[in-house]
């Protein structure tokens, strides 16, 4: 990684790469697999904290990031973290975890740090569903080059048919359908999920897809699995309010001011194996890069000037919104909103921005009982 990053710099420099948190897409005819890893598990917790995130503009969009300072600022401070991910993985080889999703198999290909991949982590984990993982490089892209969609998370999921599904929320809703469902199959699912084109204010051609925050039920399925048809509105509006609000508040955060990042890049380069040239460009350049761009985030989403406050502000109203009678939004269980905000925000564990938010507000305890949940997979039948 750190080679690759070095020859990435040179060659693209200061290019944005665009990384976007989509939906189910199309049924693909797919090479076989190679680099992929088994995991099971695998999301983090306690233990788990070398983390590090990147997010840029746009709705729903995981991250832009410059050349080698996204490598390094996104999946490049995963160096230390694949260690401790191998020992998970290690670990969870010798496990084989029984699943609502029968032979199911499931393969996540991701950028370890994007908190839309991790978002995805979290709710696999959670309903301890075993699958394969295939780290992505963020520059060149080429453990995708059989899709079409070349954004991340993209999972696999083999049913006796081969599907691809591409967003984060869709991801979640379409396999928590086909657990709960017993007379469709996946490719039924995801037909739910139709993909839809349009051009924005600036004539870029845009592709969303409907009902991409609701698990598709029928009547009897709604009121076996929800407290009331209330619950699952409120589940779909935080979702929603995940990708469209939280998640963009965690670069200007992690950015925040010079020192942070650079103290951020440091770590990068303490922890990882790089050579002299490549340990100064990391640290260095990738921190005076992404320094830069959380300015840029910061206006484009109009921020205040101090970012911990907006922070603060996203991660209490959503300690607010679960009250004081409820361990988590989904009652005595987390549900799909516990897990968007869990995974989004686990990822900046072991930063300044992640110390201050447990400090400055009221969600240690929730998060604490999220970190069990997801690690005992608790979600698990």
């Amino acid at each position: 990684m750190a080679a690759a990053c070095g020859g990435a710099f040179g060659r693209v420099g200061l290019q944005f790469l665009r990384t976007r948190g989509g939906i189910a897409g199309p049924v693909s005819s797919l090479v076989p697999l190679q680099g992929a890893g088994r995991s099971y598990g695998t999301g983090g917790g306690s233990g788990f904290r070398s983390k590090w995130f990147w997010t840029l503009p746009g709705r729903r969009v995981s991250g832009r990031v410059l050349g080698c300072a996204f490598l390094l600022g996104g999946g490049g401070l995963g160096l230390y973290q694949t260690v401790q991910f191998c020992f998970h993985n290690q670990f969870a080889q010798q496990m084989s975890p029984q699943s609502d999703t029968g032979d199911l198999r499931l393969t996540l290909y991701q950028y370890k740090t994007c908190p839309f991949c991790s978002k995805v982590r979290a709710f696999l984990d959670y309903h301890g569903l075993p699958y394969d993982i295939v780290e992505v490089n963020p520059v060149m892209r080429k453990e995708i080059h059989f899709s079409q969609y070349r954004k991340v998370p993209i999972l696999l999921a083999d049913d006796g048919e081969t599907l691809q599904l591409n967003d984060s929320s869709v991801i979640s809703s379409a396999i928590k359908t086909y657990m709960i469902s017993k007379d469709k199959n996946l490719k039924q699912i995801l037909s739910f999920y139709p993909e839809m084109k349009y051009k924005d204010e600036k004539g870029k051609e845009v592709t969303e897809y409907s009902n991409k925050y609701w698990v598709m039920l029928g009547e009897q399925d709604v009121e076996q699995h929800y407290p009331s048809k209330e619950s699952m509105k409120e589940e779909v509006k935080w979702r929603r309010w995940v990708d469209d609000w939280l998640v963009h508040l965690i670069s200007p955060n992690v950015y925040r001011t010079p020192t942070e990042s650079l103290a951020s890049f440091d770590y990068i380069v303490r922890e990882g194996k790089f050579g002299g040239f490549e340990g100064f460009c990391a640290k260095y350049l990738g921190a005076a890069a992404m320094f830069i761009i959380s300015k840029r985030l910061k206006s484009r989403h109009e921020l205040q000037s101090d970012v911990r406050q907006d922070l603060y502000k996203a991660v209490n109203d959503w300690v607010t919104a679960i009250g004081k009678k409820r361990q988590f939004m989904g009652g005595t269980r987390p549900n799909l909103a516990d897990l968007a905000v869990y995974g989004v925000l686990r990822v900046m564990e072991g930063l300044q921005a992640f110390d201050d938010m447990m400090a400055h507000t009221s969600v240690q305890p929730w998060y604490e009982r999220m970190e069990i949940a997801t690690e005992q997979h608790q979600g698990k039948h």
